[in-house]
Formats: C-alpha cells, sequence, structure tokens
C-alpha cells in the first residue's frame, strides 16, 4: 500500500510549456539556431534542459549551458510565471493530504524555480517534500531526483510504499529506475503513444480520476 506519493510538476501539476518554450526559443535566438515554430519546442517541457538543448540544437556541452543562462535570463523574471494549474490539481492534492498521505515533489526543474512556482500557486503547503535539481546542473536526472526525495522522506528501504505521478517517458522510467511505480497522465506534454510504450503502472485522465486511484 502506498503512502507517499510523488508528483512532476511541469506537465503534471502546471501548465507550464507557454514560458518554457518561450524561452527556449529566446534562448536558441541568442546562440544563432532560431526555431520560429513554438510548437517543435514543447520537447524541452519535462526532461533536464541542459541535455534538451545539446539534443535538440546538436550542441557541446559549453554552448548548452550558454543557451541555459539564455533561457534564464527571460525564464526567470517572465517565464516562470506564464504557467498555469491543470484542472482540479489543488482538489485533488487537498483530497489526497486529507487522506493521509505524504505528498511530495520530484522535478528536473531547479529547486529554486520549483518553490517559486509552488509558492505563486499557493500549493507548497501540501507538500511534505520539495525536491528539484541544481542550479549548476547536477540532480537533473530523474532517478537522481528520486533518489534525494527518498532520502528526505526517510524511505529509501521503503519503495514499495512510494509511487510517482509524472507526464512523460523519462518519469516513467526514472521510477522504474529507482524502484517505483509511476503513475502516468494524459493531459501533459507526452504522447499517449511516448507514455504506453514506457508501460506506467496506468494512465489517468483527469485530476478526478488520479484522486480516485487513490482511494
Amino acid at each position: 500500500m502506498y503512502k507517499a506519493i510523488l508528483f512532476d510538476l511541469d506537465g503534471t501539476l502546471t501548465d507550464s510549456g507557454e514560458g518554457i518554450m518561450k524561452s527556449v526559443q529566446y534562448a536558441l535566438e541568442k546562440i544563432g539556431k532560431p526555431e520560429p515554430n513554438l510548437e517543435k519546442l514543447r520537447v524541452f517541457v519535462g526532461p533536464p534542459l541542459l541535455k534538451q538543448f545539446m539534443e535538440y540544437a546538436d550542441l557541446d556541452e559549453e554552448t548548452g549551458r550558454q543557451a541555459v543562462a539564455f533561457y534564464r535570463e527571460r525564464y526567470t523574471p517572465v517565464g516562470v510565471y506564464e504557467n498555469c494549474l491543470y484542472p482540479g490539481i489543488e482538489e485533488m492534492l487537498a483530497g489526497l493530504k486529507g487522506r493521509g498521505y505524504k505528498l511530495g515533489i520530484a522535478s528536473s526543474k531547479p529547486e529554486h524555480f520549483v518553490l517559486i512556482v509552488l509558492e505563486y500557486f499557493k500549493i507548497k503547503e501540501y507538500f511534505d517534500v520539495i525536491v528539484g535539481s541544481e542550479m549548476d546542473g547536477t540532480r537533473t536526472n530523474k532517478a537522481e531526483v528520486l533518489e534525494e526525495a527518498l532520502r528526505r522522506f526517510g524511505m529509501e528501504k521503503h519503495r514499495e510504499q512510494v509511487i510517482l505521478v509524472g507526464d512523460r517517458e523519462h518519469d516513467i522510467l526514472g521510477a522504474r529506475k529507482a524502484g517505483l511505480d509511476c503513475v502516468a497522465v494524459s493531459w501533459g506534454y507526452g504522447s499517449m503513444e511516448e507514455l504506453t510504450k514506457a508501460e506506467p503502472l496506468k494512465i489517468v485522465n483527469s485530476a478526478e480520476e488520479l484522486l480516485d486511484f487513490f482511494a
């Protein structure tokens, strides 16, 4: 039986695509690899940013880090707020908390920005543990984030009692690597094909359905 539920942030609790994609577009323009089609940049929502820049624009690590720096020039003052909660999220979190679950965040987004988002939407109070990556680019791998979340929960030896909720393949695969089950949500930035191929425990289609799953 699960006692703790970890949530991805971008694409799972918040629809953060606009701010992320526009900030990526800004960064690509600055490094001389412009992308006029904003929709193509949906692939940046969720995965670790440096790795995604390097793969998407065929960059070496040094140029990739410069792209991340340019990204933050726009994201820090503007992009982080181009964001909204998905329907029913706060009610779902309140329902889970009311049933006695420990709740946590496990995000590849820098923890600094995770805290800003949670406070902006006034949902920080629901979470016992909040884990993101470091600003220097370390701890971006999902399995590493999950290991830190387990450590902070004090549940490294009780992995069967912890589950992750996420919206992308890397959430599901990261959970598997960390020895955790994963429920995928269909409303985020992973296609149904991507999610199905990664074989989560279940795919849910609404916050209400997710709450029912943990009844």
